[in-house]
């Protein structure tokens, strides 16, 4: 048993508002079932809350699911401002290097992400297009490739004619297809890809693979 001591040298740890936890929990949901899969009821049940405290934050289901959309891409892009990249003097490759390195770790850990985005992308982002939010939190990002990119070209370093957009999309594909597919593609090659050595291997031959598109 932990003394007091030893408990006075770890941090408290807050516990989360009754309205995170929901989303939290709603997000577990969300990504699994799908908008129409869920019920509010089973939601209150997992979530250790009443009905009436969802309905209190949230009015609606259809809210609930939009608010839990920008909920996590909010804690993406919150986690990628906490790089805190100087990019007006970080190497530009290894700026771009950096992004990468944390995508591919935030998606590795965040597996409910990518299936609550593809779940939006098979029904036509028909949701995610209510949110005024996630195109604001999301306007740093291609300044920070087109930053590095422009640096990177300038000093001789990047090739020239690198647009931002199509990198970011090319970089995500790299990390999130061998993730979002390993299932499928595990039964039929006969190989577990979501072993941990297959995923690092992967990763170190994407990064190569990047790295050696950026270069002059």
């Amino acid at each position: 048993m932990m003394n007091i001591t030893e408990n006075a040298s770890h941090e408290t740890v807050a516990p989360l508002s009754n309205r995170d936890k929901i989303l939290q929990v709603a997000l577990e949901e969300f990504s699994e079932k799908g908008f129409s899969g869920v019920r509010v009821e089973q939601l209150a049940k997992a979530a250790q809350v009443n009905i009436r405290m969802i309905y209190h934050y949230f009015k609606s289901k259809d809210q609930l699911y939009l608010d839990v959309l920008e909920y996590t891409v909010n804690e993406l892009r919150n986690n990628e401002l906490q790089l805190n990249l100087d990019i007006a003097s970080i190497d530009p490759i290894q700026g771009i290097l950096s992004l990468y390195d944390f995508t591919e770790q935030h998606f590795a850990t965040h597996r409910e992400l990518f299936r609550i985005l593809q779940y939006e992308n098979l029904h036509n982002a028909e949701n995610i297009q209510r949110s005024s939010h996630i195109p604001l939190i999301s306007s740093h990002l291609l300044h920070y490739f087109e930053v590095l990119l422009q640096r990177g070209e300038q000093i001789g370093s990047v090739r020239s004619g690198i647009d931002p957009l199509h990198l970011y999309t090319m970089m995500v594909s790299l990390v999130v297809f061998p993730k979002s597919n390993a299932y499928t593609m595990s039964f039929m090659f006969k190989t577990d890809l979501l072993q941990v050595d297959w995923q690092n291997e992967h990763k170190l031959m994407c990064r190569e693979v990047l790295n050696s598109f950026l270069k002059a």
